[in-house]
């Protein structure tokens, strides 16, 4: 490995550590040792330290054994005479890099006024994110898990100019790739010129700055720790486990922009453990041979309009794009995008307009494949700032398509069209609401583009079931009122075909295992009563899944003969999980919070947990970032319960499984809830109510507690008590 290389890790890692040092010895002086540090709202305490050394650094006091540790792996400065430092002085010292770098982030915490926004967005005044809480982190891994975004980038320094900057970040997007920035070069970040470019920054787009120092790097490894742990059911403190988990599963690299300092090197050896090679603009010795990276480690010397397929090419990343002819850029990264008012040409739908979207199954010899329509004003016809009724009425036709896919292909016309630059796409069906850029308008975006790409989407995503597209763009107002009537009636057949099916009526269930990328052992059990976890797949998706892919990770498991109806076992279902979870889970029961429950990946929308001093079940869903009942905020119990582990009394589900009358029936169902966050409580008012009343508890919704009457069980209890909560009288849980 080259010298010059290793020298300057070395030399770097040995100036890190001295800062470090002393500012946490400052910090312990001004604050005390007992000083509580930590990150924002995360169960994963300093990650990287907590992954790889498997410590908890809660307190400042808890700083002073990682620095030891730290010291203990810094090697001896180098000897200009002496052909050494070899492959793994350099390894250590880029990973007590990270170390220091974790610490020195946390730190900022301290300060007053912190020096980053919590959230996911820049404010006007401050483009800084700094680390990602654990709900951005869950809701993010998500996308890299099912495959959405294929990887990252962790671009350090600053491009030549802005324009440079804005071209290679558009590149990343376009190609579904998440882009982390730290760092500075002369003064300058690649943060910032995509700001004096007018690009959004921030989650929603995929373009995050981390933070102007490069020890913010470490939020994006950080990150990718937090992954393994929570999806991987990697185990804190099993750091080959952590590391092989990295190589194989999380496709990231460092770009590195400017001159190479020392600093840079370090960091860049931390990162290389990590299985992430470095790709350099600048002339840097390169170290070409294959190891720990799964090809080259660094690479140097490339062109800015080359870079980005050359990191590509380096991490081994593979990039699935379906080249739509439109005249603006299309990708994933697009979904997260805002129009403003002021940067927005025209509204359709919305609060003061009616805008729907249908899909409609269509005899073959109907279907035009490939006609779009526009009926009414097109985009560049309409009056900047104006607002307009709309529909989208989508015909489809194929040898294997069958109704019951209308509403799965429906759905997707959100995410689709919102893939697209300038498209904002809000609601389903008949509550539509879209903005158009002018920026899009300028550059030439039609209505009939939204046929375009929901012609080549649903042709390149849905081929099996899908043969001919037809889709129809109206804008006249009259046209729209018409067709709304005639999609609502369908809309209500669908729900009443739909509302007839239960886990009895079928003989058949599907299973997902998307999540194993990220959880192994992990399999979902979708029946119609149980939607997955992660909220995006029912019964008629996984069936609709199969249909497209028979070898994919939906497959049908025949259900067999009954074991126990009431906690939901079956000889087949019990028989597939066994085999597709690596004979991990032996036994399952779909209904059951306590006997044998499913497994959860980290993916879940909720997590249902037991309340055993009040005999009942509290539901925190991941938007809710306080504390609950059982001691334990969202994050610290998604912690527990994720990476395909099976935990009696613990299980994660997606929200709209609350309202299902197989709700942890084998338990009792809706009547055990006794505390849900308040804007969750809300939010499923109508059913928790209609499913109280089928109970025979009409008034179960009011009995329910909240943040606001309780924070303890000790409090759920009290309340319990003087509402009379059905739960109380039940058969004990344990």
């Amino acid at each position: 490995m080259s010298k010059i290389i290793l020298s300057g890790v070395i030399r770097g890692a040995h100036e890190i550590y001295a800062r470090v040092e002393k500012k946490v010895n400052d910090a312990i002086a001004k604050y005390g040792a007992e000083k509580e540090v930590k990150l924002p709202n995360t169960a994963y305490y300093l990650p990287v330290i907590y992954g790889i050394l498997g410590m908890k650094v809660e307190k400042l006091g808890d700083m002073l054994p990682v620095l030891a540790k730290c010291k203990s792996l810094l090697p001896p400065k180098v000897a200009e005479n002496l052909w050494v430092p070899y492959l793994g002085h350099g390894l250590d010292a880029g990973m007590q890099t990270l170390f220091c770098f974790d610490m020195e982030e946390a730190l900022k915490y301290l300060e007053a006024p912190i020096p980053y926004v919590l959230g996911e967005d820049p404010t006007d005044d401050n483009i800084w994110l700094g680390a990602a809480d654990d709900i951005i982190m869950r809701k993010r891994g998500v996308e890299f898990v099912d495959g959405s975004a294929p990887g990252f980038a962790a671009i350090v320094g600053a491009a030549p100019t802005k324009e440079i900057a804005a071209a290679m970040a558009k590149e990343l997007q376009e190609k579904g790739i998440y882009v982390f920035m730290a760092g500075s070069h002369k003064g300058q970040t690649f943060a910032e010129q995509l700001r004096d470019a007018g690009v959004q920054v921030g989650w929603p787009t995929r373009l995050v700055p981390f933070g102007k120092d490069t020890s913010a790097a470490i939020h994006a490894v950080g990150f990718a720790t937090r992954a393994a742990i929570a999806f991987g059911g990697v185990q804190p403190g099993d750091y080959a486990g952590i590391l092989r988990y990295q190589k194989n599963r999380v496709f990231a690299f460092v770009v590195a922009l400017g001159e190479v300092t020392d600093e840079w090197y370090a960091a860049a050896a931390g990162a290389i453990n990590y299985g992430f090679p470095t790709i350099a603009d600048s002339d840097i010795p390169e170290i070409l041979v294959t190891g720990i990276c799964t090809y080259e480690h660094v690479v140097s010397n490339i062109p800015h309009d080359q870079i980005v397929q050359k990191a590509i090419e380096v991490r081994g990343l593979k990039i699935h794009i379906t080249k739509i002819d439109i005249p603006v850029s299309y990708s994933p990264a697009y979904e997260g995008e805002r129009i403003g008012r002021d940067a927005m040409h025209v509204e359709l739908g919305g609060p003061k307009a009616s805008a729907f979207e249908f899909c409609q199954m269509k005899p073959l010899d109907q279907v035009e494949d490939g006609k779009f329509t526009v009926v009414g004003p097109d985009l560049a016809d309409m009056a900047p700032g104006s607002v307009h009724d709309f529909a989208i009425w989508v015909e489809v036709a194929g040898r294997n398509m069958q109704a019951d896919f209308e509403p799965i292909l429906e759905r997707q016309m959100h995410h689709l069209l919102n893939g697209a630059e300038g498209i904002l796409h809000i609601g389903q069906r008949d509550i539509l609401w879209m903005r158009i850029s002018k920026k899009s308008v300028a550059a030439g975006l039609s209505l009939k583009h939204f046929g375009t790409i929901l012609h080549a989407k649903f042709h390149n995503e849905f081929g099996k079931i899908v043969d001919k597209v037809q889709v129809t763009l109206y804008t006249d107002k009259a046209k729209v009122a018409e067709l709304l009537e005639k999609a609502r009636a369908t809309y209500r057949e669908r729900e009443e075909r739909l509302g007839s099916m239960t886990d009895e009526t079928v003989d058949t269930y599907y299973s997902c295992t998307l999540c194993q990328s990220f959880a192994p052992d992990h399999v979902c059990v979708i029946t119609p009563e149980r939607p997955g976890l992660c909220g995006a797949y029912n019964w008629l998706d996984g069936k609709a899944a199969f249909e497209i892919t028979p070898t994919g990770p939906n497959q049908p498991i025949k259900k067999g003969d009954v074991i126990d109806a009431r906690l939901g076992q079956w000889i087949g279902v019990q028989s597939f999980v066994y085999q597709n979870s690596h004979e991990a889970v032996p036994q399952f029961s779909a209904y059951s919070l306590m006997d044998n429950p499913m497994t959860s990946c980290g993916c879940f929308e909720a997590i249902v947990a037991l309340l055993p001093m009040s005999n009942a079940i509290m539901v925190v869903d991941r938007d809710y970032a306080g504390m609950t009942p059982s001691g334990m905020p969202f994050s610290t119990l998604a912690g527990t319960v994720g990476g395909g582990s099976q935990i009696p009394g613990f299980v994660g589900i997606s929200k709209f499984y609350i309202g299902s009358k197989k709700f942890v029936s084998a338990e009792g169902g809706i009547l055990r809830v006794a505390w849900l966050p308040k804007a969750l409580k809300e939010s499923m008012a109508d059913i928790i109510r209609k499913r109280g009343e089928e109970a025979g508890c009409a008034d179960l919704l009011d009995k329910i507690a909240t943040e606001e009457n309780a924070t303890s069980e000790e409090e759920v209890l009290e309340y319990m008590t003087k509402v009379g909560h059905p739960a109380l009288t039940m058969d004990p849980m344990m």
